[in-house]
């Protein structure tokens, strides 16, 4: 019997934030990344949002024996579907979506993870790619120097320029 999978495609990108086996590059149709502000955080998290033009790069990696339980838990804000293909994606759950008079900011620390992972699995075209197929930024919470985010990472200065410099594009945007 073959473990189930999941897609991930914002942190789970960054292998160094899990050690789920047999992780491969993938893509799925059909869905766009978007920031969420959530009633379970001071920050905005991402989710997916069905996008019939849009197609995601992300990581699919087994789930031992089933056993989902650890991701759930580190997923806790999300819950989990299945694709057509029987592959798991984990979409933030509506009940908790925040009102929308104004965004939680998106944490630079989240936002490292993310794109230091699309960065090491894409390149830079696909860690581009990431900013063009994620709606709803909003303020962006400098924390580098002191990460909120759980599974922080250091970059290289060039993933950090990198990171900097598609921030200053958004915002001239």
């Amino acid at each position: 019997m073959t473990d189930p999978t999941f897609f991930g495609y914002g942190s789970l990108v960054n292998l160094n934030t899990h050690d789920y086996r047999q992780p491969q590059r993938r893509k799925i149709d059909g869905w766009r990344r978007v920031w969420r502000s959530t009633t379970l955080r001071d920050f905005a998290i991402l989710s997916v949002t069905p996008d019939h033009g849009t197609t995601l790069d992300g990581i699919s990696a087994q789930v031992p024996n089933a056993d989902w339980a650890a991701l759930d838990d580190r997923e806790f804000a999300y819950r989990r579907q299945l694709l057509p293909d029987q592959t798991a994606i984990y979409e933030v759950q509506d009940n908790i979506i925040y009102p929308a008079d104004g965004p939680h900011p998106i944490l630079r620390s989240y936002l490292d993870v993310v794109i230091q992972g699309y960065l090491r699995e894409f390149g830079q075209e696909g860690a581009a790619n990431f900013f063009a197929t994620t709606d709803n930024w909003g303020p962006i919470k400098d924390d580098r120097a002191a990460p909120i985010y759980p599974r922080h990472q250091v970059l290289s200065p060039d993933e950090t320029r990198f990171v900097d410099d598609q921030i200053s594009r958004l915002v001239r945007a």
